[in-house]
């Protein structure tokens, strides 16, 4: 049987899987008001094989999957939607949810699971070359607060 491999942008970067079955993440995105498809999700190989790390490691500790959203657009160009996510270095991960829903949540919102979320946090920082993560949820070290992070985490790796 042929493995089907995914699309590759001239940046020679690879979108992330998205709809692997027993993976330990889903994927979730819009791109102009409609679903992205992977169109927002093509990564640096730092930043896919830390979430593919950090999805083994999360799949050990908890049945829940976790959101992967924007990374960067094929070949990196600007969009009016993020001044960053250009480098393939850059993703926006959802909070984990109480219900395991793969629906958005913020941060106060009763299904917006506290504990889990800082667990995943710590996993990327444990495992993965972190730089800065921006989430606007209460009581998370190493999290720095920025405007329109209520309902993901922004991960920045170091440039390879």
């Amino acid at each position: 049987m042929a493995h089907e491999q995914e699309p590759q942008d001239s940046r020679r970067y690879f979108m992330v899987p998205q709809a692997p079955e027993d993976a330990g993440y889903y994927v979730y995105g819009r791109l102009d008001g409609k679903p992205s498809k992977g169109a927002y999700q093509y990564a640096n190989a730092t930043m896919l094989t830390a979430i593919m790390w950090v999805e083994r490691e999360w799949q050990l500790i908890d049945d829940r999957k976790f959101g992967v959203g924007d990374i960067s657009l094929a070949g990196g160009p600007k969009h009016k939607d993020h001044a960053s996510h250009r480098s393939g270095l850059e993703v926006d991960i959802r909070p984990i949810r109480k219900d395991g829903k793969h629906e958005p949540c913020k941060w106060w919102d009763a299904e917006y699971d506290h504990d889990a979320t800082q667990r995943l946090i710590e996993l990327f920082c444990i495992y993965t070359p972190v730089i800065l993560v921006y989430f606007n949820g209460p009581n998370l070290p190493v999290v720095r607060k920025r405007i329109k992070h209520d309902d993901h985490f922004h991960v920045q790796l170091i440039a390879p």
